[in-house]
């Protein structure tokens, strides 16, 4: 059975990347646990997130919520350059009120059905400027360096949000003809927590069994239930993080047999699900520890 891969951990409030990939390579469907921003600077790259396809421009902005299923194609052996920024949904919580919310420009991503955000002359502004001074501020060991590059983080997002707001990108549509893979996958994140078969998803598409099944595994890599599947295991994961008990987190996903679903999740996670509410709870104990002033004691993907 195919499965997504959960890429990357972030033990970080926010980290920041610059990759340049010199040779053709083939990246594989993942999601992440965080949020993810690309400054995509160089190449010949489309960028493929939940069933849309967007064909990239230098400086375009691709915007990938934390469980959303991506993967770049490589399309020549042109040098793909980027700048990447890991993003704590946790820390951008804190950055939430009444007026503002940091996580809009992501909010507004998802209303438009885009990933994508098209800016003119994007290389010459201010966000661009504090971006590359994100980035050159973890070379360098100044005073205050950790609180200086929070500043900086926080800086860069209010730039992107106020872009956002103020009307100043272009929302980048599907660059292919993924219309109905893009309906399919609408459908199935809706009827998540529900009974879902290929049957249900076919007839609500007025399309055949087959050509359903086809057209998801083409366009996603994976199969129906098999995305649907990681996608319940992500909102289990992160209602256990919140939270709720393990087996509260598997009958709010959509899961029928609890026994499934502790195999599946051990299996995709490498942890039981138990183990993570424990983990879960410790590392709440801790934030509260540190915030009452008492004493509390990866890999890079793509």
């Amino acid at each position: 059975m195919i499965t997504y891969a959960k890429r990357g951990y972030l033990t970080d409030d926010f980290r920041i990347f610059h990759l340049v990939t010199r040779e053709r390579r083939e990246f594989d469907y993942h999601y992440h646990d965080f949020d993810k921003v690309l400054l995509f600077l160089k190449g010949n790259v489309t960028y493929c997130v939940e069933g849309m396809n967007y064909e990239l421009k230098p400086y375009d902005i691709v915007l990938v919520r934390s469980g959303q299923v991506h993967r770049p194609v490589v399309r020549d052996d042109s040098v793909y350059e980027r700048i990447v920024i890991y993003i704590s949904r946790q820390f951008m919580e804190q950055y939430r009120s009444d007026t503002y919310d940091l996580s809009e420009c992501f909010d507004r991503a998802m209303q438009e059905k885009t990933s994508v955000f098209r800016t003119e002359s994007l290389e010459k502004s201010r966000l661009y400027r504090i971006t590359k001074e994100l980035e050159e501020s973890f070379a360098q060991e100044e005073f205050a360096g950790e609180l200086h590059r929070k500043v900086l983080f926080l800086e860069l997002m209010i730039q992107m949000n106020r872009a956002v707001l103020h009307g100043d990108v272009q929302y980048l549509g599907n660059s292919q003809s993924g219309t109905r893979i893009r309906e399919i996958i609408t459908y199935l994140n809706t009827h998540l927590t529900e009974d879902i078969s290929i049957d249900d998803v076919a007839e609500k598409m007025f399309m055949s069994r087959y050509h359903v099944m086809h057209l998801f595994k083409r366009e996603t890599g994976d199969t129906i239930g098999n995305y649907v599947t990681n996608k319940r295991l992500i909102r289990a994961r992160r209602l256990i993080e919140e939270g709720r008990t393990v087996t509260d987190a598997c009958f709010e996903s959509g899961f029928t047999s609890y026994s499934n679903f502790a195999r599946a999740y051990k299996k995709n996670y490498g942890e039981s699900a138990t183990k993570m509410q424990i983990l879960s709870t410790q590392k709440k104990e801790n934030v509260v520890q540190y915030l009452s002033g008492r004493d509390s004691t990866g890999e890079m993907y793509e």
